[in-house]
């Protein structure tokens, strides 16, 4: 299909049947809809374009720059930015008095308040998000919403509101421990050595390797003597020491003492061996290693049936004695990259979701207290069943990783990806890349299973390599690994979304599946019919997976459960994206950083939600995925904007919202799809 298909409108879309267009995956939108072809001056080569050859030979000449050098450009950038007038110490900003901060002439931040006004924008239209929600703005003058303000005075704690609804914070002691790898995992390695897991320390690279290493999906597991699986890394050990984690250029923590990389393992055996005073002599002393660990109470455990209940430490959980969560029925959101943040699920949770899942968060990045990673964790009080999703190339790291986010964590069930495509992932072993490592993929489950007290469950593609799917072979095992539920995608990785799932497929890995391993299927769910298809098609099927369907259009949540295709108007469609907004700012905050960063964030969502169409412009119903839609106008003009695949236009929307974007503003979106993009399915 000729790329510019959709520019071309009516010129041959209008002259096909319904029938036609739908076999060529064009959405049929009716004629009355369809835009006019627009008129090409037919000047001969008007669209050859000369190359200036000395620009291309100074872009290939450009000196590529090492990570120490971005790194320390980066603290230079920061520092001067710090010290702008538009970078105001927060507590000055919060009460108003330049002297009210503590740290006075050695405050990273602005001191110049009269600078900082000078050059604040103006105020957003509306009220502060935080007063709306009945509290104190921890903002106040960096507010874009200040003088919705009270007169009087600010007051309270410097977080004032911001965040009172989320749980899951990374506290400072425990990423301090973290840094300096100084925590302990005993019951992730109690469980590695019991499945003989724990072999010898020697340097593990894992994510960190510098060298590439062979850790892509053709780098098989090898076997010991007796012809059992050895789970090896890239060195040749077995089990890695989370302290080599801490020797990434992009650390902050540029000087370590003897005891801060010591193996987990070592310190313990010293302990053991030598009892308290030695081992405290021995450079690590015992009360560095334990840490008080205080369980959030929120009102969120009271009112979810999935929470697992509170016992004593003492007892540990068979696998079997967990409490299971039961997803049959349920509208489950998938963890989607990037835009599956916390203010976009809680869209879909008013919506009508049920089951929600964080970002994918890789377990090294994790283990190094990466302040980022573990923002993805975060969960709303709206979300009453939430689940954390993990990557992880290894079991002992993976095992770390669901230790330390049950304790640090309120969650109902951990997922592991091992279908993530992704080539920086697949190319250290992670993801995907796991599919031609079984033996792996059975430690990894094994081990993280028996060191959690919460479900666990795993998802996974069809295979990695298209044309020779292996999931049907492995189902039986999956459940008696250990885990709960297993999510198929129906497609493979080489695929990625150049095709339709294969839906053929799960059916018949379901049908396979044990009866105590629930299957949920994932791939082009996009209507209500989609749905019940699938679900009448494979009735052993526990629920169907929503994910880029929620993306371009959230309200799916709703058709499903009142069974109609909902022709949502532009109004309508425009105060889910206010809701997004006001999610968006008490989750990143009412300043002008908070305000950009929900931009953004939005942004990204808009370049998903431009491909819906809607329900009375189209000749059959309902919209495939896979569709592309042609040029069209809607039934008003903020309809018609709302269909613009331009950045242009979906930055005009934004500014509907967010007031106008910063001199110099550009974006372009992470994120596309091969089955919107690629001529193939034409």
């Amino acid at each position: 299909m000729d790329e510019d298909e959709r520019d071309q409108g009516g010129s041959g879309v209008a002259e096909q049947s319904p029938e036609q267009l739908i076999a060529r995956a064009i959405a049929p939108v009716k004629k009355n809809f369809l835009c006019p072809p627009p008129v090409r001056d037919s000047t001969p080569n008007d669209d050859v374009s000369v190359p200036d050859d000395n620009k291309t030979t100074s872009v290939l000449a450009k000196e590529k720059k090492s990570k120490r050098q971005l790194k320390r450009e980066r603290r230079q950038s920061t520092l001067q930015d710090q010290k702008s007038p538009r970078n105001l110490c927060p507590e000055i900003a919060r009460t108003g008095d330049v002297s009210s901060c503590p740290y006075k002439d050695k405050c990273r931040f602005s001191h110049d308040l009269e600078g900082f006004k000078a050059q604040k924008p103006a105020d957003l239209e509306g009220q502060c998000p935080f007063l709306k929600s009945g509290g104190t703005c921890p903002y106040g003058l960096a507010c874009r919403f200040s003088s919705t303000h009270e007169v009087a005075e600010p007051s309270g704690n410097l977080n004032g509101l911001k965040n009172s609804s989320e749980v899951n914070g990374l506290s400072k002691d425990v990423q301090k421990l973290l840094w300096k790898n100084k925590m302990s995992f005993s019951k992730a390695d109690a469980k590695l050595k019991s499945l003989g897991l724990a072999g010898p320390k020697s340097k593990r690279n894992d994510f960190e390797n510098k060298d590439g290493g062979n850790t892509g999906p053709n780098n098989c597991d090898q076997s010991d003597d007796s012809g059992s699986c050895v789970v090896t890394s890239d060195s040749g050990s077995k089990l890695e020491c989370p302290a080599e984690v801490m020797k990434d250029d992009d650390n902050d923590i540029d000087e370590k003492s003897e005891s801060d990389v010591l193996c987990p393992q070592k310190r313990r055996k010293t302990e053991e061996n030598n009892g308290p005073k030695e081992a405290e002599n021995e450079g690590v002393t015992v009360t560095e290693q334990i840490v008080e660990r205080s369980c959030i109470k929120s009102e969120l455990e009271a009112g979810t049936d999935a929470m697992t209940p509170e016992t004593d430490v003492s007892l540990k959980l068979h696998s079997r004695e967990k409490k299971l969560i039961d997803y049959r029925e349920k509208l489950y959101l998938a963890p989607l990259t990037t835009v599956g943040n916390l203010p976009f699920r809680r869209v879909c949770k008013v919506l009508g979701a049920d089951v929600t899942c964080g970002e994918m968060a890789m377990c090294t990045n994790l283990l190094q207290g990466q302040a980022s990673e573990w923002a993805l964790l975060r969960r709303h009080s709206s979300e009453d069943l939430f689940g954390v999703q993990i990557c992880g190339a290894y079991p002992d790291t993976v095992a770390r990783t669901v230790e330390l986010i049950e304790q640090e964590c309120t969650i109902d069930f951990i997922d592991i990806n091992m279908g993530c495509p992704i080539d920086i992932v697949v190319n250290k072993g992670a993801g995907s890349a796991l599919l031609t490592k079984p033996m792996r993929m059975k430690s990894i489950v094994e081990v993280a299973s028996g060191t959690a007290d919460i479900p666990i469950t795993v998802k996974v593609r069809t295979a990695y390599f298209e044309g020779k799917n292996r999931i049907d072979s492995l189902i039986a095992d999956i459940g008696s690994w250990g885990a709960s539920a297993v999510t198929i995608h129906g497609r493979s990785r080489q695929q990625r979304y150049s095709k339709l799932a294969d839906w053929d497929y799960v059916y018949q890995c379901t049908r396979k599946a044990p009866a105590t391993l629930q299957v949920v299927g994932n791939g082009d769910v996009f209507s209500f019919v989609d749905w019940n298809n699938h679900r009448t098609e494979c009735p052993e099927l526990a629920t169907c997976m929503v994910a880029r369907g929620a993306l371009i259009k959230p309200w799916i949540f709703t058709e499903i459960k009142e069974q109609r295709h909902w022709d949502i108007s532009s109004g309508e469609r425009l105060n889910i994206f206010k809701d997004f907004v006001n999610f968006g700012l008490e989750h990143w905050g009412s300043d002008t950083k908070g305000v950009e960063t929900t931009r953004r964030f939005l942004l990204e969502w808009l370049s998903y939600t431009c491909r819906y169409i809607p329900v009375g412009l189209l000749d059959v119903v309902p919209q495939r995925i896979n569709w592309r839609p042609p040029s069209y106008h809607g039934r008003d003009e903020l309809e018609t904007l709302m269909a613009s695949d331009s950045a242009a236009d979906w930055i005009r929307i934004s500014e509907m919202l967010l007031g106008k974007v910063p001199v110099g503003f550009t974006f372009a979106p992470k994120h596309k799809s091969n089955a919107y993009d690629r001529a193939e399915n034409g």
